[in-house]
C-alpha cells in the first residue's frame, strides 16, 4: 500500500492507525505549501485534493474516518477499534466525527479562511474566532468524552490517534493546552506508545 500525508497535518491520525496495526505500506510525503496536492498525479488518487490518501490493491481511500476505520477492521488482532460491540464502534465514530466536522473545522478557519470567504475583513474575523472555537470544543472533549486514559475508556483506540492530532494544533490556534489536563494527560501517553514516536521520526526525517 502507498500512504500520502503531509507533515503536521490530520494525516498523522491515520499514518499512526497505520503504523499501529503493523499493515505494510510506504509513506509518501506531499507537500502542501508547494501544491503538489494540485498536481494531477495526485489528483488522479483524490479529485478533492487533500490528505490522507490510502492506495490499496483493491481500490484507494480517502478521508480520515473511512482510513482509520480500515485500519482497525484489516487487523482486528491489534485491538485498535471495538469491532465486535455495535453500539461501542458507532460512539468511537461519533467521536471521530466530532473531530473531522467540527474540530477540524474550527481548527480551518484560521489556516484555511479561504475555502469560506474573500474578504480581508471576513478572513481576519474567521481568524480571531478560532481560538474560542477550539477551547469549547476540547472544554467539551475534556469534560464530556474522555471516559479513561483513552478516548474509549480503557482500550485504546483509532480515536486516540486522532484526538492526538488535533491536540498538536491548540498552540498555533492560541490555545493553551494545559487548562485541559485530561486532554494533556491523553497527549503524553501517546507519546509513549513506540508506533507514534516511529511515524512523528519518519514524518520529520521526511520533510
Amino acid at each position: 500500500m502507498e500512504f500520502f500525508y503531509a507533515a503536521g497535518a490530520c494525516s498523522l491520525a491515520s499514518h499512526i492507525a497505520l503504523e499501529e496495526a503493523g499493515l505494510e505500506f510506504e509513506a509518501k510525503r506531499v507537500d502542501l505549501f508547494k501544491g503538489e496536492q494540485q498536481e494531477a498525479s495526485f489528483l488522479s488518487m483524490n479529485p478533492k485534493g487533500r490528505i490522507p490518501v490510502l492506495v490499496t490493491d483493491r481500490g484507494i481511500l480517502t478521508e480520515n474516518m473511512a482510513i482509520l476505520l480500515y485500519a482497525a477492521m484489516t487487523s482486528p488482532s491489534a485491538r485498535l477499534a471495538p469491532l465486535d460491540d455495535p453500539l461501542l464502534l458507532a460512539r468511537m465514530q461519533s467521536f471521530n466525527a466530532y473531530l473531522a466536522t467540527t474540530v477540524h473545522v474550527a481548527h480551518a478557519h484560521g489556516p484555511r479562511g479561504i475555502r469560506w470567504a474573500d474578504a480581508p475583513a471576513s478572513l481576519e474575523d474567521m481568524k480571531n474566532k478560532v481560538p474560542e472555537n477550539m477551547s469549547a470544543a476540547f472544554q467539551l472533549i475534556e469534560d464530556e468524552y474522555l471516559e479513561g486514559p483513552w478516548v474509549m475508556g480503557e482500550e485504546y483506540s483509532v480515536a486516540d490517534a486522532y484526538l492526538f492530532t488535533l491536540t498538536r494544533w491548540l498552540k498555533s490556534d492560541g490555545v493553551d493546552p494545559d487548562q485541559f489536563q485530561k486532554v494533556k494527560d491523553h497527549h503524553n501517553r501517546m507519546l509513549e506508545r513506540q508506533a507514534v514516536q516511529t511515524v512523528l521520526s519518519r514524518e520529520r526525517s521526511n520533510a
